[in-house]
């Protein structure tokens, strides 16, 4: 068997074999496929996409490529939930303590960025001292006695999707759905966990412009669970906007800090509460989302959720006096305000743009190999359907060097003001269970 041959029936539109597939992800996996004849297979998928069996024996063979975590001696569910990744989404570190102080087990392999989206991990490390590389012992003792764990996966964890990962974010195959499906589900079934949310973004800030792309990439991912046993629930949420303001690590961990206060934005909030929600039932600790709302706010208001962060980050190295002194957290040395142009209302936010002029000014990796600044990023003061005046301020740049005037364009230009107050899209588009 030969890798060119099989990047030929790949870019000529075949179906690869569940045998040919082993074949490529063990032999890259063995460092025995170079990584440009990997990268011409990837953007074959990507242009000719995979059948479901395709996918389904990819995240497969990629699942056997390293060690399965067996966590038996974590008592209960393990419940464990997915973001295919968006601006601002920082859903993960709020709702990873929330669930935790209701009491359900949640081990959290997580990723970096990808393209123009932030990775919780990177965020996680604007934290000082906060150590994403635990051993399984580690990962396993911590989320026995406090609930969860945010870690990378080790080397040993599905390695054929690390190597590949790092592949898809420069070679722009980022948004192929069988790349994306394979990848979540082969790290999230080797995790060892009993259940799954995902969080499947839709909108011109999510790697799923439109629903039905979106609906197409929930159903893969719901269907690779139900084969393997693993109850997941999909929701398809909205990101043709920013959630919350903040974008960039340093802020964005500030904000999730003020959704634990019971103070942050609106619809991060309400996104990790209804997520939050369903984890407790897939527990089996609630039986309706009502009833585990109701629980996860109780917790937010009583100050447990807050207790449970300051638990995660002393766990893992971190410094847990950011929590209450978030000045300690990285500062960038300057700020640069991008000013409305005219009066109006924001009618459109082309939030992928946010996202990549985020990156340029070193809140993300444009190259594999980039080292992202945990201080810089943006926070908008203006969202969709908000009324703004000729000569507010947007949004404001947080910068460690000057800021190049094309960025300042490219976040000017990200925001469209008209005449008439828009129609907000709704957070929820679908769930598919």
């Amino acid at each position: 068997m030969r890798m060119i041959d099989l990047i030929a029936k790949k870019r000529d539109h075949e179906v690869l074999t569940t045998e040919e597939i082993n074949f490529i992800i063990n032999e890259y996996t063995a460092d025995r496929i170079p990584d440009y004849q990997v990268s011409a297979l990837l953007m074959a998928i990507y242009l000719n996409g995979m059948t479901d069996a395709e996918t389904s024996a990819l995240a497969k063979a990629m699942l056997d490529s390293g060690e399965v975590l067996n966590l038996d001696l974590i008592p209960g569910i393990k419940v464990d939930k997915h973001s295919t990744g968006g601006v601002g989404d920082k859903i993960s570190i709020p709702l990873a303590p929330l669930v935790a102080s209701a009491g359900v087990k949640n081990p959290m392999i997580s990723g970096r960025g990808l393209g123009h989206t932030g990775g919780t991990l990177d965020k996680l490390e604007a934290i000082p001292g906060y150590d994403v590389d635990e051993t399984v012992d580690q990962f396993i003792k911590q989320v026995s006695e406090h609930g969860t764990a945010i870690i990378s996966a080790t080397k040993d964890v599905a390695p054929a999707d690390r190597k590949i990962y790092a592949l898809r974010d420069v070679t722009s195959t980022v948004e192929s759905i069988p790349l994306i499906a394979s990848s979540i589900m082969s790290k999230k079934l080797a995790s060892g966990t009993n259940a799954l949310v995902l969080d499947v973004k839709t909108g011109n800030g999510a790697f799923m412009k439109t629903e039905e792309r979106a609906r197409k990439l929930a159903e893969t991912l719901v269907a690779i669970g139900r084969q393997n046993n693993v109850p997941c629930v999909a929701y398809l949420t909205d990101m043709n906007q920013p959630l919350g303001y903040a974008i960039g690590n340093a802020n964005e961990i500030k904000e999730s800090i003020a959704v634990l206060r019971g103070e942050g934005p609106e619809d991060v909030t309400e996104l990790t509460l209804i997520l939050g929600a369903e984890m407790l039932v897939l527990a089996g600790i609630s039986k309706t989302t009502a009833q585990a709302r109701a629980i996860l706010e109780d917790h937010i208001k009583d100050g447990s959720a807050l207790a449970a962060f300051k638990q995660l980050i002393t766990d893992q190295g971190g410094d847990a006096s950011i929590v209450d002194h978030p000045e300690k957290l990285p500062q960038a040395d300057g700020q640069v305000d991008v000013i409305a142009q005219a009066s109006g209302y924001i009618t459109a936010i082309e939030t992928n743009e946010l996202g990549l002029a985020s990156v340029k000014i070193g809140g993300g990796r444009a190259k594999k190999d980039d080292i992202v600044d945990p201080a810089v990023g943006i926070m908008m003061h203006k969202k969709l359907g908000d009324a703004v005046k000729a000569g507010e301020p947007l949004a404001t740049l947080y910068v460690n060097t000057e800021a190049p005037e094309e960025v300042q364009a490219q976040v000017l230009n990200s925001f469209t003001i008209g005449e008439t107050k828009p129609e907000l899209p709704p957070l929820i588009h679908e769930v598919i269970r």
